[in-house]
């Protein structure tokens, strides 16, 4: 099954145990936030600082495993092209907005926003997002501790791949922000594809 995503848009989906989902950045630098919840209870959900534990640094590539707050797996990435992808950036949202590039900001449109819409679909509110995973988004740590949100590092077509551990829901927002490099100030389309276990394409 593949959708394309558009920019700035919300997607969603129940990927079922030992089938991948592939996201491709159709037009290069591209940052997609990602959050992940067990499909059966989604109190049980994606946990950043579990995560960068279990893995020894803050970034994310081809190995990685996306853990739970129970420090159980949900996804592990089975393929990269890229490298590494951020798990500390979090969200944008109209409060960081107006924060770090003023009031005139207040009314674009923002990632938490695409969250709570999605999420809602499923009985999720704002209690239930947690701090998220940015695909393709470069935030460097400086040797001063600060964090960088620079020019990405993807390209046209280049893609990572997920293998879902258990049942899991899926929440992405295909990010708006244009007020930082991490999307090269355009908003670009995505690509979902989500393939079952054993069907070509899935990575074992």
């Amino acid at each position: 099954m593949k959708t394309v995503v558009p920019a700035r848009a919300a997607w969603s989906a129940v990927v079922r145990a030992g089938e991948t989902l592939t996201i491709t950045d159709l037009h290069g630098n591209q940052a997609v936030d990602f959050l992940v919840y067990d499909a059966q209870d989604t109190s049980v959900r994606y946990s950043a600082p579990d995560t960068v534990h279990a893995q020894g640094g803050i970034f994310l590539t081809t190995g990685s495993v996306l853990m739970s707050n129970e420090y159980t797996p949900l996804m592990t990435v089975v393929a990269d092209d890229v490298g590494r992808h951020d798990t500390v950036g979090g969200a944008c949202s109209k409060e960081s907005n107006t924060l770090r590039y003023g009031h005139h900001t207040w009314s674009q449109h923002a990632c938490v926003d695409n969250f709570l819409a999605e999420g809602a679909k499923y009985g999720l509110g704002k209690r239930d997002l947690v701090s998220n995973i940015n695909w393709y988004m470069n935030v460097p740590v400086e040797k001063d501790g600060t964090l960088g949100i620079v020019d990405g590092l993807s390209a046209p077509g280049l893609s990572l791949t997920l293998r879902a551990e258990r049942d899991v829901l899926v929440l992405v927002s295909n990010c708006p922000q244009i007020n930082n490099p991490c999307n090269g100030f355009e908003p670009t389309a995505v690509e979902m594809t989500i393939t079952g276990a054993g069907e070509r394409g899935a990575t074992a």
